[in-house]
């Protein structure tokens, strides 16, 4: 599902991904480890075409990712859920989700109302996070691991065939990550998913397999 090769990233005279090479097989969980500094994040930001690759090459089903933009790495599937929280606050967490789940069909339209196959979709997904009490409340209001749950529902709207997890359980409490392992864990098989994560009790959960970067 995701083939990297020789990938290369410099930032001036810091050569912050010196020549990864990663293959993740479709359905697979891998985490991917590392020391702060080793270039895990750097990593997904090259993937995902958030930042440019000086060397190598990175496909996703064979479609190369090199020539895509952001936007059409997301078209063809490879998801991301960052580090630090990005919501539209103001919004209530199904609004979230309804908005991940038009920039499906395209560029969004102003004054468009979702229809109710969306609405539809919407309340399932949260309900699948379990937020289908929370559809309501604002995105602001919501406690850390709501908003961390609500994120993964946001981008398990966008029907990835590959979810990029960066950190997904960082600042929370036992029982939050505890729920959100859970959640990762249920994901179906169908799903590649590649995971950055510090907690070595979740990455020994959920992972089929470790890379370590160094």
């Amino acid at each position: 599902m995701i083939e990297v090769r020789d990938l290369r990233r410099d930032f001036g005279g810091i050569r912050a991904l010196a020549g990864v090479d990663l293959r993740v097989d479709a359905g697979e969980r891998r985490a991917v480890i590392g020391p702060n500094g080793a270039g895990k994040t750097t990593l997904f930001n090259v993937l995902t075409g958030e930042l440019r690759a000086n060397g190598g090459s990175m496909s996703l089903a064979g479609v190369a990712l090199g020539p895509l933009t952001t936007w059409q790495r997301a078209r063809q599937g490879l998801v991301r859920m960052y580090q630090r929280n990005e919501l539209f606050d103001p919004l209530s967490a199904l609004d979230n989700v309804l908005l991940s789940i038009a920039s499906i069909r395209g560029a969004y339209r102003l004054f468009r109302s979702p229809l109710a196959a969306e609405r539809r979709d919407a309340a399932a997904v949260l309900e699948r996070v379990g937020l289908a009490d929370r559809g309501a409340v604002a995105a602001r209001a919501l406690s850390h691991g709501e908003r961390r749950q609500l994120e993964l529902a946001v981008a398990l709207a966008r029907r990835p065939v590959a979810l990029l997890l960066d950190e997904p359980t960082a600042g929370m409490s036992p029982a939050e990550t505890e729920r959100i392992a859970g959640l990762i864990a249920g994901l179906d098989r169908s799903l590649t998913v590649v995971i950055v994560e510090h907690d070595m009790d979740v990455v020994f959960r959920l992972a089929d397999r470790i890379t370590v970067l160094h």
